[in-house]
């Protein structure tokens, strides 16, 4: 079934895209300019990428938790 008429995109080829790590509808329209013209298949492929089912998301939320004692802080100092 096409989701993208404006470029001939079906399901099949939204979901290749994502198993290779697509995980967003921008990224989907990078890969292959679904979701670019018109517009009107952006929910599609949000429907069809799904919630928190990308473990790059879940890398990008690990990485942004703060690590205590890691951000060094400078020294200011009142002499000029």
């Amino acid at each position: 079934m096409y989701v993208c008429s404006c470029f001939g995109i079906t399901e099949a080829q939204v979901k290749k895209h994502a198993d290779a790590g697509a995980c967003t509808p921008r990224q989907i329209a990078s890969a292959c300019k679904a979701g670019t013209d018109c517009g009107g298949c952006v929910r599609r492929i949000q429907a069809l990428l799904g919630r928190g089912d990308c473990p790059r998301r879940e890398l990008l939320d690990q990485r942004q938790e703060p690590v205590a004692g890691s951000v060094a802080r400078p020294v200011l100092s009142d002499a000029a």
